[in-house]
């Protein structure tokens, strides 16, 4: 700082400028159990903000768009959301990065990639399920991270629990101080509205239709149109709960909020629009700004508001454009500012290359951009050079932690039916193992030579068929295997040669990058070799 105001005045105000920049960024990831009603809020967020016309449909019926960020056509034919989607909207004077994550389980290793690029995390839950496992699991790996959490509570509008009995179970089940800030008038069928907390304004439920829009403006609770409105038996209940949460619930703390300690709630409807503006307006004001972040130096950490420029990439993605089949590396920004054409460094490769273009993300869409800062989300175009985990820096020396992969459970072998297309075969399998889809192991056997896929779980599978099939013009055969687990072996050559493999139960195969890896069939195949050859580590990750 103090070298920066030392220079030119001109400088100085570009300094000044950049600063500005970065505090008005607000990077987020959504997270909840399937069908809990992420996707449905993503689009009612992008609404609110102007950024759609109208809000797309999870299943679409006649003369309604798709969600936007449901972009591939199997998440359009299943109704799911399977690949992580960036979007950039402005609000309110923020320019918001939003990552929609995928909400089944099986792509899990997708959303952790995501999450690592994120300052803070929206969750949703669905009213009438509160915390389900796959909630349970996303929340584990904010609470890691030390991610802030805002807590949406959706569906109020139809039958479910009580709202007290939902703030009693995640304060217990995720060890987590709730605080309401929101509270809803009566509930399914019956519901009324919800009352702001912190102004006691009454928000009057509405079913939304495009035609009416937006939420009614919103009236002092204790005026004479909300008593006729809400009638007697509902306020008394309504004031008797509140008068309970001003005694036993905490007051909100800004800063145990951003340590993690403590998620605001609110009450909404996204199907029907109701509660999303005023959700909106309050994560425009607590969503923090880009943070600082370690590099593999743990005791360094980059400033976001520094000048120097780095970034890591957190997701590859092929064949975006129908038209150009081309692959793109998505960066999360996380210090200075990023320049078309910048010469930057990268450790993996150490050297220096040169960024000619960079667009900005909406879903499938992009544009082509000339600056982002830190905070922002954008994709490259990656002609091979960017593997998932890499940094990118305007000074050497700067270097993040790697993303770790999951461990695959599932396994089959995977072969081309139409030998014509064995070109395209190989090039598909080739952008799907970079996107972390699948993991891809060959065989040290030369009785094996079709490739094996390792991954977390079985829709993964699905989508390397589907994805063959319509971006590569390849059919493919998958056989199962009866392997339950992956590990990565380290030891010197003489360990390494003194294993005697036996004859079932047990692949020896190496990945991607050449490095050993062995497929068992059971923990016990796995727990006797590594009992009878103790020189040789048997890991997880590579």
């Amino acid at each position: 700082m103090n070298e920066i105001l030392e220079q030119t005045p001109t400088a100085v105000a570009e300094f000044r400028e950049l600063q500005v920049a970065i505090r008005r960024r607000r990077t987020f990831a959504i997270i909840s159990h399937p069908d809990a009603g992420k996707t449905t809020l993503t689009e009612q967020l992008l609404v609110g903000a102007g950024a759609l016309a109208a809000a797309g449909l999870v299943r679409p019926k006649k003369n309604r768009s798709y969600a936007a960020s449901d972009w591939m056509a199997m998440e359009q034919a299943r109704g799911i959301s399977i690949t992580s989607t960036a979007l950039q909207f402005e609000y309110g004077g923020a320019l918001f990065n939003l990552l929609d994550t995928p909400g089944h389980e099986d792509f899990s290793e997708d959303t952790y990639r995501t999450l690592m690029a994120v300052d803070s995390a929206v969750m949703v839950l669905d009213a009438a399920k509160g915390i389900e496992p796959r909630t349970l699991k996303l929340f584990e790996v904010c609470r890691t991270r030390g991610l802030p959490i805002l807590t949406f509570i959706n569906k109020i509008d139809q039958p479910g629990r009580s709202p007290l009995e939902l703030i009693d179970e995640i304060e217990k089940t995720l060890v987590i101080e709730a605080c309401p800030m929101q509270w809803p008038v009566g509930n399914g069928a019956a519901l009324k509205g919800i009352v702001s907390l912190n102004d006691e304004m009454f928000h009057e439920y509405e079913r939304y239709s495009q035609r009416h829009g937006e939420d009614a403006e919103p009236v002092p609770w204790d005026s004479d149109s909300t008593r006729a409105h809400v009638g007697q038996d509902f306020l008394g209940e309504a004031q008797g709960e509140m008068a309970l949460l001003s005694e036993a619930s905490p007051r909100f703390d800004q800063s145990r909020f951003l340590k993690g300690e403590q998620t605001p709630v609110y009450f909404g409807s996204a199907l029907h629009n109701f509660g999303v503006k005023a959700f909106l307006d309050e994560l425009l004001r607590l969503a923090p700004q880009p943070q600082p972040r370690s590099t593999v130096n743990e005791s360094v950490a980059i400033d976001p508001l520094g000048s120097v420029f780095s970034a890591f990439v957190f997701k590859i993605q092929g064949n975006m454009d129908p038209q150009h089949r081309d692959n793109m590396a998505f960066l999360r920004v996380c210090s200075g500012k990023f320049e078309r054409d910048a010469l930057v460094y990268h450790p993996r490769l150490g050297r220096r290359i040169r960024m000619t273009r960079m667009h900005r993300i909406f879903a499938r869409d992009r544009t082509l951009m000339d600056e982002a800062y830190a905070g922002d989300v954008v994709g490259v175009v990656n002609p091979g050079l960017f593997r998932i985990g890499d940094t990118l820096a305007s000074e050497e020396g700067i270097e993040y932690p790697r993303i770790p992969s999951f461990e695959p459970e599932f396994f089959c072998t995977l072969s081309c039916q139409d030998v014509s297309r064995t070109k395209q075969f190989r090039k598909g399998l080739e952008q799907l193992s970079a996107e972390g889809v699948v993991q891809v192991y060959y065989s040290v056997s030369a009785a094996r030579r079709e490739p094996i896929l390792g991954a977390v779980g079985r829709l993964q599978f699905d989508v390397v068929e589907s994805r063959m099939l319509q971006e590569y013009g390849a059919k493919v055969r998958m056989e199962p295997m009866s392997f339950s687990c992956a590990r990565w072996m380290k030891a010197d050559p003489d360990a390494m040669d003194s294993i005697r493999w036996p004859s079932r139960g047990i692949e020896v195969c190496r990945d991607h990058e050449g490095h050993l890896v062995c497929l068992f069939e059971s923990a016990w195949d796995l727990r006797m070799i590594s009992q009878n050859h103790p020189k040789v580590i048997f890991e997880k990750t590579a």
